[in-house]
């Protein structure tokens, strides 16, 4: 477990030991100025852009956040990629299609199919719910605790077809902050490295170099967690939704096709069958 108090304890030492020489270089730079300036009454001194803060594009971002923002990309291009992949997959209208669970459901329940034509219904549609369906047909007959079992266990194999690749996410975002946290502390020790072999107290661009490298992996680490967390979230309670739906719809087939459904939609008919004409 890492220690996050002493961890913020060390970036704190760092903050404490790096702003003195930065705040110190930057007032004798402001010495030398006034001087040069006084040196010079009434000269008219020219604006210079030196003094704007310095801008980059992304590449340079990437560059200077060192190796480790190599497998930070691709944990973003994965996250991206199976994004795209589950947002088509988990579509409604892939797997649940309503114009062929309202058509199925309404003619099983008036008796229009048989268990063959139903099974030739459901292997032309394909989709998740169809597969239900169809494992509920095949046990046509049966009592109804072994047509529930069938849909049952057709709903546990849809359900992992649905959950295909959302543990990506969970392992990006698991693996992303550790991957910051170990450029910052590269970062960190290359600072530490730079102090210790040159003569770093008066020149801090030479700390600058790793303190940037360290900063800038810890929020590419959390750049791409963040929006790999939010995808996991969603897709897992849209395969849960899913599922739950399934288990709603393969139930009212299993109350079409059980023994005790088709004996109970018998009986009627024996009793109209039975009465004299008038």
């Amino acid at each position: 477990m890492i220690d996050i108090q002493r961890l913020s304890a060390f970036f704190l030492a760092v903050a404490i030991a790096v702003g003195p020489l930065v705040g110190s270089a930057s007032a004798e730079d402001d010495g030398e100025e006034t001087r040069s300036t006084a040196a010079t009454p009434g000269a008219v001194t020219p604006v210079s852009s030196d003094g704007l803060i310095p801008q980059r594009n992304l590449f340079q971002i990437i560059r200077a956040g060192g190796l480790m923002m190599v497998p930070l990309l691709v944990c973003s291009f994965l996250t991206l990629m199976f994004a795209f992949e589950r947002a088509i997959a988990l579509r409604r209208g892939r797997v649940i299609p309503r114009p062929f669970v309202k058509r199925f459901l309404h003619q099983l329940s008036e008796g229009q199919l048989d268990r063959e034509k139903s099974l030739e219904l459901c292997e032309e549609n394909g989709s998740p719910v169809a597969q239900v369906f169809a494992a509920a047909v095949r046990k046509w007959g049966r009592p109804t605790v072994e047509v529930e079992q069938a849909v049952l266990d057709a709903g546990e194999r849809a359900a992992n077809g649905l959950r295909k690749y959302v543990r990506t996410f969970n392992g990006v975002f698991t693996l992303s902050p550790l991957l910051g946290l170990l450029g910052t502390v590269i970062g960190i020790i290359k600072a530490f490295n730079d102090i210790s072999t040159s003569d770093a107290m008066g020149r801090p661009e030479l700390l600058s170099r790793g303190i940037s490298e360290a900063l800038i992996t810890t929020a590419g680490g959390l750049a791409v967690a963040i929006p790999a967390l939010v995808c996991y979230l969603f897709f897992l309670s849209r395969v849960d939704q899913l599922i739950i739906e399934l288990d709603a719809l393969g139930q009212q087939v299993v109350g079409a096709v059980s023994a005790e459904a088709l004996q109970a939609a018998a009986k009627p008919s024996r009793v109209r069958s039975r009465e004299p004409a008038a």
